[in-house]
């Protein structure tokens, strides 16, 4: 087959010194899809904006349909028919779909925009690839799959054969997901190519021909995906035998240890966000929290743990209210928090490890002895910590901010899980974060929930959330649409329809689960 894309010993150094590519050769063949997977500092990222030109190489070439081409920018890959949909989307919200898609470039008529040329384009488009939207809905109206195929579109549009696509399941329910591989299949059948970034091993062996694996800025290898497993696969991402499957004792469900009663809140501009939430968690058990992203589920963690106020509610902790106190008074409760922004929420970026560490201890025994702090201690529970968690650092008087994203991670999960939480509420744990370190962590959740703990998991990563939860509640407009007593024998398709608002349980159904 021959190569549309042939990218020869990439090096790409920073000013600072860091080597994000080495020596890369990557070859894309004409008519496939391609997966590219690694860990978080492989370096498929900045690969992927060099071959866009976000990117400028410091060394090697790049050869686009057998001629070599230098790019300056990405307005040079577009003229090369080049085209790349972000993680991140990139639209005008309060823009209609086909304003968006034509952005830039739209047909004028006299020399003013013809308004219906540029719905007729949208729905050609949408028509010929499968891409399936309403060109006149305000894209704010619309779900994330759709705007996802609003953004594939605006490619198309731009005349684009080789579409590069970075991580674009990661916020898609299971139906979503299969409604994006057959407009990915339509299009390769239609002659365009794709380079598919993922970190999910089984969307590489569903939607990919060949797949190819970088680490620490290397190219690994190669192979044709029908001849490779998942564990193959990750063992090539990571260097050492990964074991993908969660191993997870029976569960031992204890007593009630948090009773969240019919929680609301609204956003800055009165819009009900949550409606009305409420279930039980309880010791020895995982409950997880399934919904499609922007539906509620990070407003309800802030709530939970005293970044947000509510609209009304009650959270009973230990036969006290505890709705709407302070981060601090929740904490002293024993409620534990891995939030979902790490840089935000988790971590002092400026201070060291140690002080990351002790920050929701310090001010008490045993660290505290009268005005000070017992710097022995801190440094003898820091090191401890550092090697019980793995956390890759030479020592713990470094910034935090030093770290990588997965040891970053497992600083706060180290804090977390070794204040001996009555209640740990883990929003997003392994986000952005390696194969290595979300394995980790992963078996870190189960640990701690085996010896008691009542853990919530909120996760936009629905096989985590099904993998982990020992019971299963979904989310959908703010509102709890259906609640799973037995996670592992719920499909991911079932679950889908629940996210999405199509199944409904009837509130008696839910009652004698929640």
């Amino acid at each position: 087959m021959q190569p549309i894309i042939e990218m020869k010993e990439i090096v790409k150094v920073y000013d600072n010194g860091v080597v994000a590519n080495n020596g890369v050769n990557f070859t894309v063949n004409k008519g496939e899809i391609h997966a590219l997977v690694g860990e978080n500092g492989a370096g498929k990222s900045t690969l992927m904006k060099i071959l866009y030109g976000i990117e400028q190489p410091t060394e090697g070439e790049i050869i686009v349909d057998g001629k070599s081409v230098t790019f300056k920018s990405s307005l040079d890959a577009i003229d090369h028919k080049i085209g790349m949909v972000h993680q991140n989307f990139m639209l005008v919200p309060s823009f209609t779909v086909a304003s968006n898609v034509v952005l830039g470039g739209e047909p004028l008529k006299k020399g003013l925009i013809d308004r219906e040329r540029v719905l007729e384009v949208t729905k050609e488009l949408s028509d010929q690839f499968g891409l399936f939207v309403q060109p006149d809905a305000i894209v704010d109206s619309i779900n994330v799959g759709q705007r996802q195929r609003v953004e594939i579109l605006k490619t198309l549009y731009r005349k684009a054969e080789i579409l590069i696509l970075d991580e674009p399941t990661a916020v898609l329910t299971p139906q979503e997901t299969q409604d994006l591989f057959k407009a990915i299949r339509t299009l390769v059948q239609q002659g365009k190519t794709v380079i598919f970034i993922t970190h999910k091993l089984r969307e590489v062996k569903e939607i990919s021909d060949r797949v190819t694996v970088m680490r620490h800025g290397k190219m690994i290898g190669t192979v044709d995906t029908k001849d490779v497993t998942r564990e193959q696969m990750a063992n090539m991402m990571v260097g050492r035998e990964v074991f993908l499957n969660i191993t997870k004792p029976e569960m031992h469900r204890a007593e009630k240890r948090m009773e969240i009663k019919d929680i609301s809140f609204l956003s800055e501009t009165g819009r009900p966000v949550l409606r009305e939430v409420s279930f039980n968690l309880y010791a020895g058990e995982i409950l997880g929290i399934a919904g499609v992203e922007g539906n509620g589920q990070t407003e309800l963690v802030e709530v939970l743990t005293g970044l947000k106020k509510s609209a009304g509610g009650r959270v009973i902790v230990k036969d006290e209210d505890i709705l709407d106190h302070s981060p601090r008074d929740i904490r002293l409760k024993g409620i534990a928090h891995i939030p979902e922004d790490r840089l935000t929420n988790g971590v002092a970026i400026r201070a060291s490890i140690e002080e990351n560490l002790i920050v929701d201890r310090y001010f008490r025994a045993p660290y505290k002895k009268g005005v000070m702090l017992d710097y022995k201690l801190v440094d003898t529970k820091s090191k401890e910590l550092i090697k019980q968690f793995s956390i890759l650092t030479p020592n713990g008087k470094l910034p935090v901010g030093s770290l990588s994203g997965g040891n970053m991670q497992k600083v706060i999960v180290a804090r977390e899980f070794s204040s001996d939480p009555y209640v740990l509420i883990a929003s997003q744990p392994t986000r952005g974060i390696d194969v290595g370190a979300t394995e980790f962590i992963r078996e870190e959740l189960v640990r701690i929930r085996t010896k008691g703990c009542a853990i919530l998991l909120v996760s936009a990563d629905l096989g985590e959330v099904m993998s982990l939860s020992d019971r299963i509640v979904t989310l959908y407009e703010g509102k709890i649409t259906g609640v799973f007593p037995k996670a592992a024998e719920v499909s991911e398709e079932e679950l889908g329809l629940y996210m999405l608002g199509i199944k409904h349980q009837t509130p008696e159904e839910m009652e004698k689960f929640l």
